[in-house]
């Protein structure tokens, strides 16, 4: 495929759908840790039999099965609102199917939650709302049993292949995606608006860090917002254009799509099986004339050569801060996931947002606050996610920045007229006293109390 035909193939991916009509519906995607509340590992036939009566008691129907037929997917036909298991079974996952109130998407989040709550007790096991999972060193941490997550947890450790070939510091965690939670929302976007978007969204990063933290990991003690970095420094992050934040401001649609370009394609698949191999950059990936990878067997990982088709493409995953979807919506997949109590926090501060563009714009792009100290935005967010904060930061200015930018948001909802405002109430208490959810666990570790005692306060309504 020649750059003209790559450039309109990817067009019509990600930015055709952008100029289609523009709804404001709200996708939210949760991703809370199964905990086993004595200590022991969180056993996956437990978590399933729970899924299995809230499948039945729901009537979710079926959408997938994992290799030894255990229903691990499942939708309801009338909202779309689906549960299924991100990466393993100690991580559940509930998407809300696309809703106009974040009210009516709440309550049928805190219908499903309160009745997982019930069935898991049965097996002496909770829901909690931390972005690590607070026993991820005692769970077994293994991928749900599909061609997808084994691939995953297959590419993700083969890091070893290219430590000496790379100017990367690779962690030694590639197992973190059985024990990492998000917390994600999808919002359409409009052709007009979406390099704005894309750009300003970007430079609030640093801001979202000192909100959002709530995935304290204790092997790397200085983060209080630990996902980003798992990710970054791992095979995902061997291309930094498939991560984190856009390296500089983007100045058209023609640049993106040059940007897309720069990213890695890591998996196809062929024959029903996936395929892994080095990360690939999408202009260099369709000059080629074969490329070797391996896939798994049944039994063990055998290497293979496959030539590359145009729907290749659909295996281009990235995990960028602000990532555009086929589907003409921006996925925000930076924060973590929250205690319970504050689960739609994310997705109302977003919606607020995206609807306050020029003022958002406005505010960022005369930011004194952060951005007058010779960091990039990139920067900012790396050292906005640590315990300390930078010294050449005002405290009180950081505090009222973020206090302006929580009052564009809350006029975002209001003139949305669905009463949406209070889900911000309690980021205006962590803007005041700029704390976060990560930061009152390690204070609360450090001064004596129990893990247990946040694994059930981040577990409440």
């Amino acid at each position: 495929m020649n750059s003209d035909k790559l450039s309109e193939a990817l067009y019509n991916k990600y930015i055709a759908p952008t100029k289609k009509q523009r709804t404001s519906a709200i996708g939210i995607e949760i991703e809370m840790p199964v905990v086993k509340l004595d200590g022991s590992a969180v056993e996956e036939n437990e978590v399933i039999a729970a899924a299995d009566e809230f499948r039945s008691e729901f009537s979710f129907r079926e959408e997938g099965r994992d290799e030894d037929c255990n229903v691990n997917t499942m939708t309801d036909p009338q909202s779309g609102d689906n549960l299924s298991f991100d990466c393993s079974y100690s991580n559940l996952e509930l998407s809300l199917g696309k809703g106009e109130d974040l009210n009516e998407i709440y309550s049928r989040f805190v219908k499903y939650y309160k009745f997982l709550q019930g069935v898991l007790a049965k097996r002496n096991c909770t829901l909690t709302g931390m972005g690590i999972n607070p026993h991820y060193n005692i769970n077994h941490n293994k991928p749900v049993p599909n061609e997808r997550y084994r691939m995953l947890y297959h590419y993700l450790h083969s890091y070893h292949k290219y430590e000496d070939t790379i100017n990367m510091r690779f962690h030694d965690r590639p197992d973190f995606g059985t024990f990492t939670s998000a917390s994600q929302v999808q919002l359409d976007v409009s052709h007009d608006e979406l390099i704005d978007t894309l750009n300003v969204f970007g430079m609030l990063e640093p801001y979202k860090s000192v909100l959002f933290a709530n995935s304290y990991l204790p092997e790397y003690p200085d983060y209080l917002c630990s996902r980003n970095m798992l990710w970054e420094r791992s095979m995902q992050g061997y291309n930094p254009h498939n991560v984190g934040m856009f390296s500089q401001k983007l100045a058209s649609v023609d640049e993106l799509i040059e940007y897309i370009k720069s990213q890695s394609v890591y998996c196809t698949m062929r024959d029903g099986r996936y395929i892994d191999f080095k990360p690939t950059a999408v202009r260099d990936f369709f000059t080629l004339d074969k490329l070797s990878g391996e896939y798994y067997d049944g039994k063990t990982y055998q290497t293979t050569e496959f030539s590359p088709q145009e729907s290749d493409l659909q295996y281009l995953r990235t995990f960028k801060f602000e990532d555009l979807t086929f589907r003409g919506t921006i996925e925000y997949r930076s924060s973590c996931c929250q205690p319970i109590k504050d689960v739609m926090t994310v997705a109302a501060f977003h919606t607020g947002l995206s609807s306050q563009l020029g003022e958002l714009k406005e505010l960022i792009e005369s930011d004194t606050t952060i951005y007058t100290h010779g960091y990039s935005a990139a920067e900012l967010q790396n050292l906005l996610s640590m315990r300390e904060l930078p010294p050449f930061i005002d405290r009180k200015g950081l505090s009222s920045q973020l206090i302006r930018i929580l009052d564009a948001a809350a006029d975002g909802l209001n003139k949305r007229g669905k009463n949406e405002a209070h889900f911000l109430d309690p980021l205006y208490e962590r803007a005041e006293r700029l704390t976060n959810p990560a930061m009152e666990l390690v204070s609360g570790l450090e001064n004596g109390e129990p893990l247990d005692k946040f694994i059930e306060e981040y577990g409440r309504l």
